[in-house]
């Protein structure tokens, strides 16, 4: 009964696919409406940041004694931080996304859903545009340092990574949207937190290897197995280790799933809260 239950709400929920990509270019539009640089935000955020970690990392610090790998740190910084834009963008995005949503969720019949899911289709699309210059990037890197690129058929396995980053997102984003609407002070908490989870997800600096209570603590973040996949994948010709990403496969399809069925079951609520 609940399998049937089930399907019967995924077949719901595909009857608005279209709403769902009308919800997703308007957030990008909306985004990017009277910019004066436009979509090229969406490259310049992650380059920027890139420009400022790999100052303080190769002038203040020495990021050599950082880095696992021989990989220029600007490289290595910019792979972090693409995929953590694309999460925290997406975060950000579904938080307040039911809130900003109030007349469609109390006057329209229709999946909730789809208000998170075009938050993250949104970001999705600078995550792609970043990707693309991640490919002149390492063009760059390969002819004017060192460090060579090798393309190793890992390369073919970065499809798993993003599926695993984009579950994962999509269970978080759910829950948050759900206990924005019933808490608001969910969205002051959450910008806290996503600014203090940077520096904890392997995103600029690799976590401590030295067995020690704080680096046992970080290990636990589901983002960091996928995080440094990225770079396994595209740099480093290998495939993530399986433990790990095992690991956060597991707990983002836990939270994709348990985020929907909570999502759903509390979507009855969502227009007398509003």
């Amino acid at each position: 009964m609940t399998s049937l239950a089930t399907t019967i709400r995924f077949a719901d929920f595909s009857r608005f696919q279209q709403l769902l990509w009308s919800l997703t270019w308007r957030d990008v539009r909306i985004r990017y409406k009277q910019s004066v640089l436009g979509i090229a935000w969406a490259v310049l955020l992650p380059v920027s940041m890139m420009l400022v970690f790999t100052f303080v990392f190769t002038r203040a610090l020495d990021a050599k004694l950082l880095l696992p790998t021989s990989m220029p740190y600007a490289l290595y910084a910019y792979l972090g931080l693409v995929p953590w834009t694309f999460f925290s963008a997406s975060l950000s995005g579904c938080v307040n996304s039911l809130v900003a949503n109030r007349n469609l969720v109390t006057k329209v019949y229709f999946p909730r859903e789809v208000f998170p899911l075009s938050s993250i289709g949104a970001a999705f699309v600078d995550f792609v545009i970043a990707l693309v210059v991640l490919c002149g990037l390492i063009a760059y890197f390969d002819a004017r340092s060192a460090w060579t690129f090798v393309a190793h058929r890992s390369l073919f396995f970065l499809p798993v990574v993003v599926c695993v980053q984009v579950m994962l997102t999509v269970g978080i984003g759910m829950m948050l949207a759900m206990a924005n609407l019933f808490y608001r002070d969910v969205r002051q908490l959450y910008g806290v937190a996503i600014q203090l989870l940077m520096f904890v997800s392997a995103v600029v600096v690799p976590i401590p290897s030295d067995g020690s209570l704080l680096a046992q603590a970080i290990s636990l973040n589901p983002l960091v197995p996928v995080i440094n996949a990225y770079r396994d994948c595209v740099v480093k010709g290998c495939l993530p280790d399986p433990a790990p990403f095992i690991y956060s496969s597991l707990v983002a399809v836990v939270l994709m799933v348990g985020g929907w069925i909570c999502f759903r079951r509390a979507s009855y609520r969502f227009a007398e809260c509003i």
